[in-house]
Formats: C-alpha cells, structure tokens, sequence
C-alpha cells in the first residue's frame, strides 16, 4: 500500500480536493493549494509507518493513540494542518470528515487495483488505519490545545484588560459624588456614572462565568459557614434601591446556618430578586423566602408578572433566553439574559436544584440547596 500512496499520490489528492471543495463549507472558497496545504505531508507520514516495523504491543499502544510522534521539537504534519485549518475557519467535525476522505480515497482506489485481496493487503489496511487514526489523534488534539489557548487569552482580556479601566470609572465616579453638592446635577451624572459602571462590571462577571461554563469548565465555588437568611435579608436590602416602585419582602424560617459560597449565593440572590423586579408588574410586591429544612435551605422568589408560557418554562434557564417581554419601564440594555442560566449553574456547583412555575398569579423560583 506505501508504493501504491507514492505512486498514485497526486490522483490521492486530486480525489480529495474535489470532496473538501464541495462537502467541507469552509472550503468552498479556497483554492486548490489551500486546501490541499498538508496532505501531501500526512500521506508520506502514513507511507513511512507502514514501511516501519511494528510489534504487538506498538499496535495496542497506537490503538490507544499513543502512537509515535514525529519529533517532539518539530510539529508533525497533522499538528500543522490542525493550525492551518483553524486559522482558516474549519471546525473540528469538518477537519476530522477530511481525513474520513482522504481514507476512503485511498482504501477505494487501492482495492480496484487489488483484485483478490491477500491477507498481507488486509494487514497493509490494517496498518494504513492506524496511521490514519494516529494523524486524526495529532490534528485533533493540536486544535483542541490551541482552542484552549485562545479561550485562555479571552478570559485573561476580559477578567482583566476590561476589568481594571471600568474599576478605574468607577472609582472616579465614587470620588466625583464625594465631592458634588447634594441634589446637583453634578451629583446626579455622578450617580449615574457610578451605576454604569458597576452594570458593567456586573456583566464582565457574567461573561466570565458563562465563557468558563461554555468551555466545560465549572463554576468555581468556595464553601464556608454562614448563615443564608441573614445573606438574603443582606441582598433584599440592596436590591430595594432598583426595585423602582415596586414593594419586596423577605421571610426567613427555621435554621437556615450551612455551608456554601457566600459570594456565589449573593449572586443567586441578586439574580432572582433582579429578574424579579425586571418581569413584574410596577407597583406590585416581591416575596423572598429562605427556609431551614433539616437537610438544607430552600430559597424561593415570587414575582406578580406575566405568566411565561409553558414552552419557554423548558428553556428559561438556556443562555440569552428571556422568559417573558420585561415588564420594567426602561428596557434595561443590559439585560443579557445570562441571569437564570448562572443562577442554575451556581446552585449545581452546589449540588442543588433549581426549578420554576409560573401561572396567573405569577411566576416563582425554587431553589433547593443541602447545607453540606
């Protein structure tokens, strides 16, 4: 087979072209010598596997994919071509399909010159999938490194280029209301200032907390003791500044002591409330309610709103999903809806549950957390 590939190496990729062109959407536009960038390399790679000696046990491991590399201060050809088709728009399904044809390319041409088959053709076969397998493995992981790379980087920007000038706004906004008369205009742009920016570091952490989520990883969470009702009596407090008319009241019941994350469950808190006061009615009541049940707290949010229809209940807490038109006076821009899908997220990071019904008194959400 390793003669056959040389020998037939240009019809091969000929073959192949035609089928990233027309299949592959990425390529579409690209020319031929784009798109065929590394094949050349990865056939000549597969040509000289299956000209190497294999044992038993270096076919069990490159069936693991623990196969050989090219050099470990050179990239191999499939790492190349990983990078190439990244920088050119190729998803990972749509460079793993190339190289499903550029096997069928191969294994098809190859058997219409192989009438009958030997057993050492089914071992060249053999062989010439392992190698193929090994190239996919390489390309797959390289792409997968770089995409980490970059969502590294996207993180790094975005918790810290970003955070540190609106932390720096902020800052100033706090000393300019320092310094204005009382019920100026000065002191009102002030405010105004000072709001802005913490919407816009409030959104920063809501990025930074659904990019993490996007890319697998969790939440983080850090647990210590304190007592839940008095966060939720702490955060119903703040939260009554933007409730813009509207009346929220808190009751708490039994022992509502455990162990969570103070910060994240301000978060939950904050979120709710807020989602509260965006879908209800003006000049309607909000009701919060924090009970100790003996193996946790259960947390719930009652707004007087709209209710949401039943098939938006089963997508309320996807990403940029919002339940119901805002009921708010002002369309409040920074609304992404990320609110409810952090919320849930947080409070799985817990090993609790979240849930939400919503009829014509309202809408209610339940969360359920163990206090260890």
């Amino acid at each position: 087979m390793a003669d056959f590939i040389r020998q037939e190496m240009d019809a091969v990729v000929a073959e192949w072209v035609v089928f990233a062109k027309t299949h592959i959407p990425a390529g579409t536009h690209m020319t031929r010598l784009a798109l065929q960038d590394h094949i050349v390399e990865i056939l000549t790679f597969i040509c000289d596997d299956l000209e190497t000696p294999q044992t038993g046990d270096a076919q069990v491991k490159k069936s693991k994919g623990d196969g050989p590399v090219e050099s470990k201060i050179h990239r191999s050809a499939a790492e190349i071509h990983a990078t190439l088709r990244l920088n050119d728009g190729f998803n990972i399904d749509q460079m793993v399909s190339e190289y499903r044809a550029l096997r069928a390319s191969v294994v098809k041409q190859w058997i219409a010159r192989r009438q009958p088959i030997a057993n050492t053709d089914i071992d060249d076969l053999t062989r010439f999938n392992e190698a193929i397998d090994q190239a996919i493995a390489e390309s797959v992981a390289e792409y997968t490194t770089l995409i980490d790379h970059s969502r590294n980087l996207f993180l790094g920007i975005l918790g810290h280029d970003l955070r540190n000038p609106i932390g720096a706004a902020s800052m100033a906004g706090e000393m300019l209301k320092r310094l204005a008369p009382p019920d100026t205009k000065q002191m009102a742009l002030a405010s105004h200032i000072v709001d802005a920016t913490q919407r816009g570091i409030q959104i920063l952490n809501d990025l930074l907390d659904i990019t993490r989520s996007a890319f697998g990883t969790d939440i983080p969470i850090v647990r210590a003791p304190f007592d839940m009702g008095q966060l939720g009596v702490q955060l119903v407090e703040e939260m009554r500044s933007l409730a813009k008319g509207r009346t929220i009241k808190i009751d708490v019941v039994g022992d509502t002591e455990g162990a969570w994350d103070r910060a994240r469950m301000g978060q939950v808190f904050s979120n709710l409330i807020g989602n509260a006061i965006q879908y209800s009615f003006l000049d309607s009541s909000i009701f919060v309610t924090v009970g100790g049940v003996p193996d946790g707290v259960i947390i719930s949010v009652h707004n007087e709103g709209s209710p949401i229809a039943g098939g938006k209940l089963m997508t309320i807490f996807e990403a940029l999903t919002r339940g119901q038109p805002l009921q708010s006076d002002e369309q409040n821009s920074s609304h992404l809806g990320l609110g409810l899908y952090i919320t849930k997220k947080i409070v799985m990071a817990h090993n609790g549950d979240v849930d939400v019904s919503s009829d014509g008194t309202g809408t209610t959400f339940t969360v359920r957390l163990p206090r260890k």
